[in-house]
């Protein structure tokens, strides 16, 4: 599948080779060549509809019988969505991050602003040494572990 999404990522759609059934499906005509993945992103377009304009260094998509049903599906999704698995990922890195961040065993939770009085009293009773410790405190909210994040984040500064 990485392979067949690299070679999607290279292969050029000329506007010249748009055919009428995809025209209808994009909606307007191509105002200059893009590649094939950028097109697959978009949601009425399929695996299928590139078969016959994509240029690839002479490979013929509609020749190629290696490509599985599975394979074709994965493309297509990786395509569609890729913007949000960047997010997601990029995401689950900066919880990485934080969850090591260490909390200063000398914090007051009572300074930290707009945390409710439940969860002053749940941090003030488990004393958590990290972030990610604190996240996982049972009825702490998200909410207040982002509180607490950028509450140390200008402690940081103030320092």
């Amino acid at each position: 599948m990485v392979s067949e999404v690299a070679r999607l990522e290279r292969a050029v759609v000329q506007p010249a080779d748009v055919d009428a059934a995809l025209l209808a499906k994009l909606g307007a005509a191509l105002s200059r060549e893009t590649h094939a993945f950028e097109l697959l992103r978009r949601p009425e377009i399929s695996f299928d509809d590139l078969s016959g304009v994509a240029r690839d260094a002479g490979a013929d998509w509609s020749a190629d019988e290696r490509l599985r049903e599975q394979v074709r599906l994965q493309v297509e999704v990786q395509a569609k969505y890729s913007g949000y698995l960047k997010r997601q990922s990029d995401e689950i890195e900066r919880a990485a991050h934080n969850e090591e961040l260490r909390l200063p065993a000398d914090i007051d939770y009572a300074q930290v602003g707009g945390l409710s009085n439940e969860a002053r009293q749940r941090l003030c009773d488990v004393r958590p040494e990290t972030l990610g410790q604190a996240a996982r405190i049972p009825g702490l909210t998200p909410a207040a572990v982002s509180l607490l994040f950028v509450h140390l984040k200008k402690r940081e500064r103030a320092a």
